[in-house]
């Protein structure tokens, strides 16, 4: 077993593991690390504890110090810096000509690198760029190109629902979703239903996945033969939530009568279905 401290450097970032080096260390504290890219200041998530030696890489890297009141002062001269490089590096672009967005601009805590985070529809050639900026702020430049998801984590928003991007609030990680999760969770394969603001598949399809196949795997599907306590036929509509299914009693010309699934058998179950077309479609939606 080995003691360990959760370190977050953005609300919704991945948690890292670093070693307390002896202190105590409660959650909500800012600390003082030193990651891949440099020194970092960082906020406590998961407080001192002792987990399992296959969970982390070794060796831990031990926090440097807890936050002072000087690296406090050092925190924002760095975002009125940022600020600042986000404004000229607009200007550059333009000066440029260059056919890319500037995102966000992260000043390192040691001031020994500045990231600026852009997103483009091609590859863009920013050598001259780099070049430029590194005239001006006389310290490491680095470009980096992200993805539309990648986009609306950092600038953040409102989803259809109403509430904060999940991205932006509470996923530290993006996981893959598929179209195959929206038809299996009965949704419309409408583009502007089933995607975010990003443009993207919602994020949300990928967390109530689990939910969706635990109710199918005791649920029949559509298309379903199935026996009824009045007779025999095929399943024409599903709600998963409510467990209500539509049956079509066979050779029978009768509107399709509401069952429970608890109140029928099934005799041949049904398949999940999908357009290869609608799916070559809707492709550009998964990440």
């Amino acid at each position: 077993m080995t003691e360990i401290i959760g370190v977050r450097f953005k609300k919704a970032g991945k948690v890292y593991y670093f070693s307390p080096a002896g202190a105590k260390l409660e959650s909500g504290s800012l600390v003082i690390v030193e990651t891949a890219r440099g020194v970092e200041c960082g906020e406590v998530v998961i407080a001192n504890r002792m987990i399992e030696d296959d969970r982390i890489t070794a060796p831990l890297k031990p926090i440097i110090r807890q936050m002072t009141k000087q690296d406090m002062k050092i925190l924002e001269q760095n975002k009125v810096k940022e600020e600042n490089a986000f404004k000229i590096c607009q200007e550059k672009i333009l000066n440029h000509k260059l056919d890319m967005k500037l995102v966000d601009v992260e000043c390192t805590f040691d001031n020994n690198k500045l990231l600026f985070y852009f997103t483009a529809e091609t590859r863009v050639d920013f050598r001259e760029l780099v070049k430029d900026l590194a005239s001006v702020f006389r310290t490491r430049i680095e470009l980096r190109q992200i993805g539309v998801r990648d986009e609306s984590k950092i600038l953040g928003g409102l989803g259809i629902c109403g509430r904060e991007f999940c991205c932006k609030g509470f996923l530290g990680e993006f996981q893959p979703v598929s179209i195959k999760m929206a038809k299996e969770q009965g949704l419309s394969l409408n583009p502007t239903k089933i995607s975010g603001t990003c443009g993207r598949l919602m994020c949300c399809l990928k967390y109530e996945q689990e939910a969706y196949e635990y109710l199918q795997s005791s649920t029949p599907r559509v298309g379903a033969y199935v026996k009824t306590p009045d007779f025999k036929g095929f399943v024409e509509e599903v709600n998963l939530l409510t467990g209500k299914l539509k049956v079509k009693q066979e050779k029978s010309e009768d509107p399709p009568v509401i069952y429970d699934k608890s109140d029928v058998t099934i005799i041949k179950d049904g398949k999940l279905r999908l357009d290869k077309e609608e799916l070559k479609a809707l492709k550009e939606l998964e990440e």
